[in-house]
């Protein structure tokens, strides 16, 4: 192993704030270099310059990182529930010490405003670790009365070494949704990062050596997809995998992971639904769908990137819809208080997202506000105008795929039940929306929509403390609230023959 002083670099950050890089693959509380001598290189997405390079996991790397989680769970299974959670409480609070720090590095990597990093990706990293602390010594089985000649019992049992790879859209929250249960429940993880974003899990794993936590219980590595993803996909020694990310790697690591048949969770793409009825609240309507799509440079997997909007109230809502994207969507350095909407996380993306203008231009919808690139932060930098099209059909491309930018298509409905027939239209299901001021209405078209989350008279105000994941090809399995621990545990019966003779 290589030491952790050879492994770092001093850097400091277009906000003047100077701090100490991990570059190596933290395995069994110690940085190491990559086996294969690769590495990934962190692009600044605001300017296009290079950050740093971190070492990039090779299946070498995977095999020590699994083995070092294998030999950890056997004794972090078994410390007392509350010791667990403790460790957990003061990673939180870590996170808050270094609030800043972990804030700037977020920005810097992903490209996301510096005051969203701050007061809501970090701060929901913090509550979240806090969140599922306090639930490690509050795990119970049943008893279950099946008369006197039995006692049967069950018991929660953590599933073993959980692999979790994370996006590049949300990499310290991301993080924390899937580490949290998994440590409270018991479970040791080795966790990969995306390979866009790979610099603030670095830093977060000094906080995870400084809370106290056993060698081997968290192992965090950097890698591209097809090599240590895959291998964590099809490592026998892996019990469960969670995954974030796009449908189409989702189906990849479920071929992966059946060569053992590892517990899965997935949480995948979304083309998520927007209704807007005539008898909604159209001035919030506006201000809620600009924030459902435009939040987080719409790099969100349940955006709310398909506004189907009531033919009674379409131009209205349309109008205040620009209004809101043009009073508050202000495009510029992420590391400025004004900066509403940062760059594109890569090129890639913003390639993909400028590809798809071109695709709605071509099928006929009307470009009603952006649909360029935006070059007015120092002419470089991966930042697109945001995008809104109207006049768009079901048969539209930009109507049906997922964008994943600030992109958003406007289409029409004139009733309840063809709004509804037009949310489903889709082999997605993760998130909806639904406006009106009927609440009868409100819960019969939430009952009806095919998705794993329903807002009413609101969008994306998801809270850790909810269940959150999708239906058909968004996902399996749930995350967050006391729904995402039972993706990390198992239920064991025991039978206590109490009499019964042969």
């Amino acid at each position: 192993m290589s030491s952790s002083e050879e492994l770092s670099v001093e850097l400091t950050a277009p906000n003047g704030r100077k701090y100490t890089q991990p570059t190596g693959l933290f395995i069994n509380n110690e940085f190491v270099k990559s086996s294969s001598g690769e590495k990934i290189t962190s692009i600044n997405p605001s300017d296009e310059t290079e950050i740093t390079s971190v070492h990039a996991a090779s299946a070498e790397n995977v095999d020590a990182a699994v083995a070092a989680a294998r030999k950890a769970f056997k004794t972090w299974r078994e410390i007392v529930p509350t010791e667990r959670g403790g460790l957990m409480l003061k990673l939180a609070d870590l996170v808050d010490k270094h609030a800043e720090t972990l804030a700037t590095i977020e920005t810097w990597d992903n490209g996301k405003p510096y005051t969203v990093s701050l007061t809501e990706d970090v701060a929901e990293v913090a509550g979240t670790l806090r969140y599922y602390g306090g639930y490690a010594d509050k795990l119970h089985g049943q008893v279950i009365d099946t008369g006197p000649a039995k006692f049967a019992y069950t018991i929660r049992e953590p599933l073993g070494v959980c692999a979790q790879i994370i996006p590049w859209n949300y990499p310290l929250a991301m993080a924390a949704w899937k580490l949290g249960p998994a440590l409270a429940c018991g479970n040791t993880v080795v966790l990969k990062a995306a390979e866009q974003t790979p610099l603030s899990i670095l830093y977060f794993a000094t906080l995870v050596r400084e809370a106290g936590f056993p060698p081997g219980v968290v192992n965090l590595l950097n890698g591209a997809g097809k090599v240590a993803g895959q291998a964590l996909a099809g490592h026998t020694g892996v019990d469960k995998i969670a995954f974030t990310g796009s449908t189409a790697t989702g189906r990849q690591i479920m071929r992966g992971a059946a060569v053992n048949l590892k517990n899965i969770t997935l949480e995948t793409g979304g083309k998520s639904p927007l209704l807007v009825f005539d008898d909604a609240d159209l001035e919030q309507a506006a201000k809620w769908a600009h924030v459902g799509i435009m939040s987080n440079q719409g790099q969100i997997c349940t955006a709310t990137s398909r506004v189907l909007v009531q033919e009674g109230c379409y131009d209205r809502f349309v109008d205040l819809f620009k209004a809101a994207i043009k009073e508050t969507s202000v495009v510029g350095d992420p590391f400025q208080e004004a900066t509403f909407q940062g760059p594109q996380v890569t090129k890639a993306q913003f390639e993909k997202v400028l590809g798809y203008v071109e695709s709605g231009k071509s099928e006929g919808a009307t470009l009603a506000v952006g649909g360029k690139a935006y070059k007015d932060v120092g002419g470089k930098g991966f930042f697109i105008e945001p995008t809104l099209f109207t006049g768009v059909t079901h048969s539209m491309k930009i109507y049906r795929e997922e964008v994943f930018g600030p992109f958003v298509v406007v289409a029409s409905f004139k009733t309840e039940e063809e709004a509804v027939e037009m949310a489903n239209d889709t082999t997605y299901g993760l998130g909806s929306a639904v406006f009106t001021q009927d609440i009868t209405k409100a819960h019969r078209v939430a009952r009806n929509i095919e998705a794993g989350m329903v807002w009413v008279n609101s969008s994306n105000d998801s809270d850790f403390r909810i269940p959150f994941g999708g239906v058909k090809q968004s996902g399996i399995g749930r995350e967050l609230g006391e729904a995402g621990l039972a993706a990390y545990t198992n239920a064991k019966a025991v039978h206590v023959n109490m009499g019964t003779r042969l």
